[in-house]
């Protein structure tokens, strides 16, 4: 067992899989590599968010929109990344502008049907109530739709945020591409190190971004615990009073 571990950890040339020596006297670069990841990510689910809200909405309200909005947003995302690079470089240059327009656009094609989906799972007699309560159009969407839909936007979010965490390491290959510039560093000069650093931290990212996504849902949605806290109570009860029945057979 132990020569088959030290088989995986070691290359064809004899180099480690890892040198420890190399991640501790380079960790200022790893660090700034993790923070252009960090921006490059973040930033296109923002805006992609910032425009796919009204233009959901819209969606939702007029049925009509959402086919052609969905094929243009499907068609945006089937677009190669790099093709998209190259074409941008000769207005943007080699700037984060020029990875964060395909991201943001990329997640359109996520965010608003799931904003259409999320405003779609409104139960319509909780809205007739509400309008029912004197609740105008603006203060019905605010206060009633959307806390409603939270738990879906968000699941679109997340998956959203987690594939922009993956893509953004494309843009190594016009040198901005955050952990991704590890990768292409390591393919150069044949070195495993700073590529298994890149693929580390890349994915410990997407799951703190999850967590994180996933925590703020709940804050957003403490009705949802309570209810869960309220089914549990009811369960619990019911198995209460089976007992002496149980007993009693």
């Amino acid at each position: 067992m132990s020569a088959r571990l030290s088989a995986l950890a070691v290359g064809d040339s004899g180099e480690p899989l890892v040198r420890w020596d190399w991640i501790g006297r380079n960790s200022d670069i790893i660090i700034r590599h993790l923070n252009d990841h960090l921006v490059l990510s973040i930033v296109p689910v923002l805006l992609g968010l910032a425009v796919a809200l009204p233009v959901g909405l819209l969606c939702a309200r007029h049925r009509w929109l959402y086919g052609p909005v969905v094929g243009l947003t499907s068609v945006l995302y089937a677009i190669p990344a790099i093709a998209l690079f190259v074409v941008l470089v000769a207005f943007t240059g080699l700037t984060r502008t020029t990875v964060i327009i395909p991201l943001t656009l990329y997640t359109l094609s996520v965010l608003v049907p799931a904003v259409v989906d999320g405003m779609d799972s409104v139960p319509e007699h909780v809205r007739q109530a509400a309008t029912a309560m004197g609740f105008g159009t603006l203060r019905r969407l605010v206060q009633v739709e959307l806390p409603i839909a939270v738990p879906v936007v968000m699941a679109g979010l997340r998956v959203a945020t987690v594939s922009n965490i993956s893509l953004v390491s494309v843009g190594a290959l016009i040198g901005v591409g955050g952990l991704g510039d590890l990768f292409t560093d390591g393919f150069n000069r044949d070195f495993t190190t700073p590529i298994v650093v890149g693929i580390a931290l890349i994915i410990a990212l997407a799951l703190v971004a999850d967590a994180l996504l996933l925590l703020v849902q709940r804050l957003l949605t403490p009705w949802a615990r309570a209810g869960s806290g309220q089914r549990a109570a009811r369960r619990a009860a019911r198995a209460q009073l089976a007992q002496p029945e149980e007993a009693a057979l």
